[in-house]
């Protein structure tokens, strides 16, 4: 089968509700004008709104190989969702600085970038804008009882900023918001 570009878009924190889960340093960075966004990026299992379906065991083989790129400090996404398999780096707008699993959803924590896309990115969010998070890779798919299966040859390029998430109310919440606020 030919390979397609796959591109999935999710919510972060759930009921707009984020855990504070910042280190020091990011306490800092947040503290100094920076912003971090944390929640769920992607989930294993269930049919999405683009009629999707990653297995558990293909999403964990390539959030394993992600995390290479998250500890060299490459795991960079862009603000919206290109139609290419390349990372434009005149686009990225955040760096992925951690994934892990809680069930069967992938979370994350981002740190936006203060590039121009980043700059956008943080005023949207300060503005109050709700905005959601995509996958990127490649891969090919076969359908299976009405649900459109991600084959085994998937490869996770990236997670994007996005305005509309193809699950109801998948957006991103700001990180530990009171930080800043308190500062003003």
């Amino acid at each position: 089968m030919a390979q397609e570009l796959l591109r999935e878009f999710y919510e972060l924190c759930p009921g707009g509700i984020c855990q504070d889960l910042l280190t020091e340093d990011e306490r800092r960075f947040v503290t100094e004008g920076g912003l971090m966004l944390s929640g769920k990026i992607q989930e294993a299992g269930v049919k999405n709104g683009n009629g999707r379906r990653y297995d558990e065991r293909i999403l964990k083989r390539e959030i394993e190989k992600y995390q290479d790129l998250i500890g060299q400090n490459r795991a960079l996404g862009e603000l919206d969702h290109p139609d290419s398999s390349v990372i434009n780096l005149k686009n990225v707008s955040h760096l992925v600085v951690k994934t892990w699993w809680d069930g069967s959803a992938v979370m994350a924590k981002i740190r936006v970038l203060p590039t121009p896309s980043g700059k956008i990115l943080q005023t949207l969010v300060e503005s109050g804008v709700k905005l959601g998070i995509s996958s990127r890779g490649l891969g090919s798919t076969h359908q299976v009882g009405g649900v459109t299966v991600v084959d085994d040859d998937f490869q996770l390029i990236c997670f994007d900023m996005v305005s509309e998430p193809s699950t109801p109310n998948a957006f991103m919440m700001k990180e530990h918001k009171s930080l800043v606020e308190s500062k003003q």
